[in-house]
């Protein structure tokens, strides 16, 4: 018999059923798949902490352990930002290998949600009939999904920058959606912005941070992150960010990613959002050994050289001289990570092989 650490709540449903105790719930989800009943057996056992692993989109994935009970105040916060209550009916359409998909089931064990689970696809909502008051997603689904995302009331948005080209196409439909801030040891999100606009609201350009979280910045100019219900020791990022008031923060860049080209310190982060109003495909820049500058800005896009995207760059008046890219390479695919973001890392070092 196993051991029940957190009880669930006498509301929560999974795929519209009910249940009495913790073995019929996890006998019951095996028939979804093997990876939900892992969770909600590491879930109820006796341990106080879950092992999670991190993206890799930063650095080389790991295991790291989380407390089920800041899992538990992570859960409550989410649902109080977004009013979220008993009897919400979710959608998880991502996979519980991770801590976004590992933390729909806590949010809905927690508060009672009624939530559904369908495979992780790049297109979740297209054999659906339901409608649902919230789910998350990363930006490739919400793309494939745009002609079905009315389904959802509430979206938040993680695992990834949404491009300008999404983000014009999400400002007249009518769900509320979310970009999130956060990373697996902050257990998901710790502050959300509006992207899209509904009834005159105008989108957020700051991210507003969750209840419980206090924030400041290190000698870097790097975020930290105060928030003790969900993690006993200060997080110290490196994300470089403005600190707009004691509540919100305008997120710049990483400040493992900069290029300091001739003196000049570039944030590849800002020159992507730029180069995004012309260059469709997937891409990045970065920094590249140079004898004379230290580094050298480079682009890497993801697809055929058509020839004169270099001219049409050069025509940008809004790039400074700094922020033209020295030499573009053309990759017929990035490399990704497990979470399918483009690793940056591997890329380049696919490229120095070539």
């Amino acid at each position: 018999m196993l051991k029940v650490k957190s009880p669930f709540h006498n509301a929560f449903k999974l795929q519209g059923k009910s249940f009495q105790t913790v073995n019929e719930l996890i006998d019951f989800s095996k028939g979804i798949s093997e990876e939900v009943a892992d969770f909600l057996t590491d879930w109820f056992d006796a341990t106080p902490f879950v092992e999670v692993k991190t993206s890799g989109s930063t650095g080389n994935p790991k295991t790291i352990p989380l407390q089920k009970i800041h899992m538990i105040n992570s859960a409550k916060a989410t649902g109080d930002y977004f009013n979220l209550p008993e009897n919400t009916a979710a959608l998880l359409c991502m996979s519980p290998n991770y801590i976004a998909g590992k933390m729909m089931f806590v949010r809905a064990l927690t508060l009672g949600w009624h939530l559904d689970v369908v495979a992780p696809t790049s297109n979740p909502l297209k054999n659906s009939d339901k409608n649902y008051d919230f789910s998350a997603m990363v930006p490739m689904q919400l793309h494939n999904s745009l002609s079905y995302i009315h389904k959802i009331k509430k979206l938040i948005v993680g695992g990834g920058t949404v491009s300008n080209e999404l983000l014009s196409k999400i400002q007249e439909v009518k769900t509320e959606i979310f970009a999130t801030y956060g990373m697996t040891e902050t257990i998901t999100h710790i502050a959300v912005k509006r992207i899209n606009v509904i009834a005159g609201r105008v989108k957020q350009t700051q991210y507003k941070i969750l209840p419980n979280i206090q924030i400041s910045l290190d000698y870097r100019g790097c975020l930290v992150i105060d928030a003790p219900t969900i993690s006993e020791e200060k997080v110290v990022t490196n994300d470089l960010v403005e600190l707009i008031s004691s509540t919100e923060f305008k997120w710049l860049g990483r400040i493992d990613n900069v290029i300091n080209s001739g003196g000049i310190k570039l944030i590849p982060e800002q020159i992507e959002e730029k180069l995004a109003e012309i260059i469709e495909n997937r891409f990045f820049v970065a920094g590249k050994k140079d004898e004379i500058l230290g580094e050298k800005l480079i682009l890497i896009v993801e697809g055929i050289n058509n020839g004169d995207l270099l001219n049409k760059i050069q025509q940008l008046k809004f790039l400074s001289t700094y922020e033209i890219p020295k030499e573009i390479y053309f990759l017929e695919k990035l490399t990704e990570t497990q979470t399918n973001k483009i690793d940056r890392v591997k890329t380049l070092g696919f490229l120095d092989k070539g």
